[in-house]
């Protein structure tokens, strides 16, 4: 099994997991002229996909899925409650009542749903996915573990907190790919953002800090995982460098507890990072 972050930011999220001849895009974040750019430069073509997952529908993780489907003869992965999110007026911000994008993104699903749910476990192809709730300000936001051959890798973005339910989770993982978005001190200190958005961000169903990160690789982390990726970084509150730092030296505190063999690296938003084999 082996994944790439397409990319990775408030700009728009992508991920695909390949094991045998099993090809999942999990989220359609970017437009998908760029997913199909992206994979490309992986070495794979946007048309080998066999499964579009979507975890949650905020723009910057499923803004592309209507166009790409386009491009594309496979089902989407998505749950009932994100599914009605998605394509409502309510949950997407148009203000135009007679804006058509709500009917467009009806029509481009019908048809291609594989309805699933954010708490009972699904399969595609070869992959077992099992998917768990994580806080965020989304209708039924979930991360997951997937598992192939008995090796499991887990993604999991756009979270407030870590809960007894994720630590519990991350373990035994080959691959964790993990939010980092913004430092505490640096978003609080940024002119571009308003008090609200800073108090949504900091908030339990916001966005985890390299601070949070810090605390679980300390407190919660296995030492299993030989790969942790950084994802969701902040532009405009975070720094890649200050993110892995803190990571780095937090896995040097647990040191005596397990091998320091576990790769820290950082997802970004213009480009896919190399692949990860596990």
């Amino acid at each position: 099994m082996k994944l790439t972050v397409l990319g990775s930011g408030s700009t728009g999220n992508a991920v695909l997991i390949v094991a045998g001849d099993t090809r999942v895009l999990v989220d359609a974040g970017l437009s998908a002229k760029e997913i199909a750019r992206r994979l490309a430069l992986v070495g794979e073509d946007v048309q080998r996909l066999d499964a579009v997952l979507v975890t949650h529908e905020h723009g910057d993780h499923a803004g592309g899925l209507r166009v790409l489907l386009r491009a594309v003869d496979c089902p989407v992965y998505i749950s009932a409650k994100t599914h009605d999110a998605y394509v409502s007026e309510r949950f997407n911000g148009f203000s135009n009542i007679n804006n058509d994008e709500p009917q467009k993104r009806i029509k481009a699903l019908r048809d291609r749903v594989e309805q699933i749910e954010s708490s009972r476990d699904f399969r595609i192809g070869e992959i077992d996915f099992h998917p768990f709730t994580i806080p965020h300000d989304a209708v039924d936001n979930f991360g997951f573990t997937a598992t192939h051959q008995g090796v499991k890798i887990a993604t999991l973005m756009d979270f407030g907190h870590i809960t007894t339910l994720v630590s519990e989770r991350l373990r035994g993982c080959a691959a964790i790919v993990m939010e980092s978005n913004h430092s505490r001190d640096m978003l609080k200190a940024c002119d571009a953002y308003p008090w609200e958005l800073k108090q949504r961000i900091l908030s339990r169903l916001g966005h985890l800090s390299n601070e949070d990160v810090a605390d679980w690789i300390r407190e919660g982390f296995d030492g299993v995982a030989r790969h942790l990726v950084l994802a969701h970084l902040s532009a405009r509150a975070n720094n890649p460098y200050l993110a892995k730092i803190n990571a780095e030296v937090a896995l040097q505190e647990r040191f005596p507890l397990f091998h320091g063999d576990t790769q820290i690296s950082l997802s970004l938003p213009k480009e896919p990072t190399p692949w990860i084999e596990v």
